[in-house]
């Protein structure tokens, strides 16, 4: 099996030093770069062509969201998974970083195994994206005025969900709870298979880039309303 490439993206060198040792200790991934900025980032996930980058959200120059959107719009670098670097679980700039096409998100202060999973996760294109994350993560940007700035306007979305069957819709709800696959498949007594089925269906259908898209469009259209404890 190929080793999963990593590009580490963070302005601090003794975590990006932490990190490659962590990451260069795994047989199935290794550091293929490190940048100390958002412009660094880009021209070395061009380069070097990585699988998933660790991307610090707050670096000097160009930060890590405006590098997140830059490599999601280009259409060669469409395989390229990022992973924002938050010092807090819930950032201000979390759901920024999702609508950019962050495929998830991670805390610093994340054990070791945490941040090899998050590696693993995003290179097999799922969304890092927990129940419990998502959960604050929505009530604490949607509920409250609407979500951040930049947010389209849920009719926008109206005609690409009147296109998803109602299984379809069925899935993307339980995605926007931050479900695995699996666990969507024993709720709704379907196999894995047809699940991940749905799932890429739904994402054709509404042009979300991956999974961690489909939760944002899920609240952001409406079909899903966050719910307060």
């Amino acid at each position: 099996m190929t080793p999963i490439k990593v590009l580490l993206a963070d302005d601090q060198a003794l975590l990006r030093s932490a990190f490659r040792v962590l990451v260069d200790s795994e047989p199935d991934m290794h550091v293929v770069g490190e940048a100390a900025d958002g412009a660094e980032a880009v021209a070395l996930a061009r380069s070097t062509r990585a699988d998933v980058v660790l991307m610090d959200i707050r670096m000097p120059g160009t930060d890590g969201l405006s590098a997140t959107r830059t490599i999601s719009a280009d259409p060669e670098l469409a395989g390229v998974r990022i992973v924002m670097l938050t010092t807090f679980e819930v950032d201000e700039y979390v759901l920024q970083s999702l609508r950019a096409g962050a495929a998830g998100f991670l805390g610093k202060g994340a054990e070791p195994e945490e941040l090899l999973n998050a590696v693993r996760v995003a290179a097999a294109g799922d969304a890092l994206l927990s129940p419990a994350a998502t959960k604050g993560l929505i009530a604490t940007f949607l509920a409250q005025d609407g979500g951040a700035e930049g947010a389209p306007d849920p009719a926008e979305y109206a005609e690409r969900l009147s296109a998803l069957t109602g299984r379809e819709r069925e899935v993307l709800v339980q995605v926007a709870g931050g479900h695995s696959n699996d666990r969507i498949a024993e709720r709704l007594v379907v196999s894995p298979l047809t699940v991940k089925t749905h799932v890429n269906r739904a994402m054709a259908k509404l042009g979300a880039r991956d999974r961690a898209q489909l939760v944002v469009i899920a609240y952001e259209s409406g079909l899903v309303r966050p719910r307060a404890e």
